[in-house]
């Protein structure tokens, strides 16, 4: 019997990565009843890495937040034995803004340390945090506050949330941070290498993302720098100039320097947190893609991480995409043999994000017919 691993990151603005996988089992299974599909969802870290623990077999535990400007967030993290998967998007995700309006200086990440809290408390040891997508640029100084830091202004009052507010702060107090998450082993899903501060930084680079005018940068930046400088007397030491600070707004920076979190590039995490390696042992074809692959797709995006774990493994690998701008000759160098776009059957591209999943199992059917059933590569 042929196995067909099915391991796709969702395509954005379309479907979940589980539907994606869904709708090219349907099609390939309308042509041979015999084949065995196997639907294991990937992500990058980003939004759907809960999701891809949780069809992997992980318990999806359900916990409300508050969202990047305070109002309720019902979410979720996935939980197995000792280990947590908490995500940043599905708690304070720029997605979550409500009616879409940024707020680049009040927007924090109190909600994400809300939902560490309740998985520390729940008996977690390891939290595996997905970072990506984050509407703030406080520096994880809103994680911070939800599990027991106190950050203070020159009169002794907690400071407002948010990056902006982070200019009046003179002092961060972290004897009453939770014993658990000082305890916990942290470790970030992350594929950003930016620093906290300058040109390159947190604010610089993704605030704009986030709404930021040019004011609202430099307000931003001047609160980062005096965010770090607290957090470099606290702890003893200055972490700012790292490499991967300056992710999700600067919240590597506080996990980092704070939780002594590691950082660890996102599709490998969460390959390891879903067994794949298991999965790809008995797979004779792994199809793998995301909504668009491009030139950001081969640095490190989901497909190109499958793809080097399944040529590692000796397994062929097939794409599938929205869109496809690189080409098979790009992907070549990685294992993968074919590779197929929604586009190349409908070339309008509102149309073909609607009708995402009924194309998709029209690829399915292709691939049954053309790389299994006929054999081709």
């Amino acid at each position: 019997m042929t196995r067909i691993l099915l391991a796709p990151d969702k395509f954005k603005g379309s479907l979940s990565a589980a539907d994606v996988a869904r709708a090219l089992a349907s099609g390939m299974l309308s042509v041979d009843s015999s084949l065995e599909t196997v639907c294991l969802p990937v992500a990058d870290g980003g939004d759907g890495t809960v999701d891809a623990a949780v069809t992997a077999g992980w318990d999806r535990v359900a916990v409300t937040c508050s969202g990047p400007t305070g109002e309720p967030v019902h979410t979720s993290y996935a939980r197995r034995g000792a280990t947590a998967v908490v995500e940043l998007a599905s708690a304070v995700g720029l997605e979550l803004l409500p009616d879409g309006r940024p707020d680049s200086l009040g927007a924090s990440t109190f909600g994400l340390g809300t939902v560490i809290a309740d998985a520390l408390e729940a008996g977690a040891e390891r939290i595996v945090v997905g970072l990506g997508g984050s509407a703030s640029t406080d520096g994880g100084a809103g994680m911070l506050s939800a599990l027991g830091a106190r950050i203070v202004d020159a009169d002794g009052n907690d400071v407002a949330l948010g990056g902006g507010a982070l200019r009046g702060a003179v002092h961060l107090d972290v004897s009453g941070l939770m014993p658990s998450a000082r305890n916990a082993v942290f470790e970030l899903a992350c594929d950003v290498d930016n620093p906290l501060l300058g040109r390159t930084g947190a604010a610089a680079v993704y605030g704009p993302q986030k709404g930021a005018g040019p004011q609202e940068l430099l307000y931003l930046e001047h609160g980062m720098r005096q965010w770090a400088h607290l957090v470099r007397n606290a702890i003893g030491r200055d972490v700012s100039g790292l490499a991967g600070t300056g992710a999700a707004g600067g919240t590597a920076f506080g996990a980092i320097a704070v939780l002594g979190a590691a950082a660890k590039p996102g599709i490998e995490t969460v390959l390891e947190l879903i067994d794949f390696g298991s999965a790809l042992a008995s797979a004779d074809l792994v199809v793998t893609g995301e909504g668009s692959l491009d030139e950001q797709s081969l640095h490190g995006k989901a497909p190109i991480g499958v793809a080097h774990a399944a040529r590692a493994a000796g397994v062929p690998v097939i794409t599938v995409a929205g869109r496809n701008v690189v080409g098979l000759d790009r992907l070549r160098p990685y294992g993968i043999t074919a590779s197929y776009a929604l586009t190349d059957l409908e070339s309008d591209p509102r149309i073909s994000m609607r009708d995402a999943a009924r194309l998709l199992h029209e690829v399915g059917r292709t691939l049954a017919t053309t790389h299994i059933l006929e054999g081709t590569s």
